[in-house]
């Protein structure tokens, strides 16, 4: 049997079925979302793209609202004060739209579900704000372009765009490289970050990039396998199994101490534009 893409392994891994090993998942990759809180003042992003006290906003691969709630966490709603945003939910899972739902709260409040993958999204509305948060990994590379121009095109004049993407020298790419090396050869990689800028600058997105580098952990093997199960979208492999055989092995005794424990070094491109302002295309047609 022909191994599965990476993009419909990602799908069914975002499913009701596998909510505990998303919840495991989360006990350390939960730490991912606060250094990107922390590295701008995305109050004063909001605040600046406002009319009359309301925004909109597009969540692009929103995934279980990870990002919103760190937001809300570091002091959001102070920030913004008596802003609504109005946030347009988008992802191919229905189960993420679910669970984004559930975790925003004020300033953010639920104006319309887009079930569809970006690549396939029908742009009918402009955009305040638009990002996409860890969220364009298993996006195809010949679709990557396609999908971003979508995105681009999604934000109004003087919008804001924003990107979190980790770069290849990060243990998210550079432990699915090893996993595939090792298990899944013809699966898909994920995209990286120079990937992402280089498809945002061909769609015409003039892109700040702001590098952030942490490390994140654990000294629990049960956690630690979740995780590592979970960034391969494969439960089907114990951790015992992955420190046993080939560059996977060699990866993670790179990134285990002596006393056991795991640690997993991340670098976030944090890609950030302001739209342009925007002619009619050539054929005709204002949305893509």
């Amino acid at each position: 049997m022909a191994p599965r893409d990476t993009s419909q392994r990602n799908l069914e891994h975002w499913s009701e079925a596998k909510r505990t090993e998303m919840q495991a998942f989360y006990t350390i990759a939960a730490e991912d979302y606060r250094p990107l809180a922390a590295a701008r003042d995305w109050g004063a992003d909001l605040r600046l793209r406002a009319t009359d006290g309301h925004l909109r906003l597009l969540d692009v691969g929103c995934g279980s609202g990870r990002f919103p709630a760190a937001l809300l966490a570091a002091g959001l709603p102070a920030a913004v004060r008596d802003i609504t945003v109005a946030v347009d939910l988008l992802d191919p899972a229905a189960f993420s739209i679910v669970e984004t739902r559930a975790a925003l709260a004020a300033p953010f409040k639920v104006a319309a579900e887009h079930e569809v993958a970006l690549q396939n999204f029908d742009v009918q509305d402009r955009y305040d704000v638009a990002w996409a948060i860890h969220s364009l990994y298993a996006l195809p590379l010949a679709e990557l372009p396609d999908g971003v121009a979508r995105m681009v095109a999604a934000l109004r004049s003087g919008g804001f765009g924003a990107v979190a993407h980790v770069s290849a020298e990060s243990h998210y790419l550079r432990f699915y490289e090893a996993y595939r090396a090792t298990y899944s050869p013809n699966v898909a990689p994920f995209t990286e970050a120079d990937e992402v800028a280089a498809a945002l600058t061909a769609a015409g997105a003039d892109i700040r990039v702001q590098l952030l580098h942490f490390r994140t952990g654990s000294a629990d093997r049960t956690v630690i396998e979740s995780f590592l199960q979970r960034c391969a979208f494969d439960d089907s492999i114990s951790l015992a199994q992955m420190e046993s055989d080939g560059p996977l092995a060699e990866y993670l005794g790179d990134c285990r101490t002596p006393d056991g424990s795991y640690h997993f070094e991340h670098e976030v491109h944090l890609m950030t534009w302001r739209a342009r302002e925007k002619s009619a295309p050539a054929d005709g047609h204002s949305s893509r």
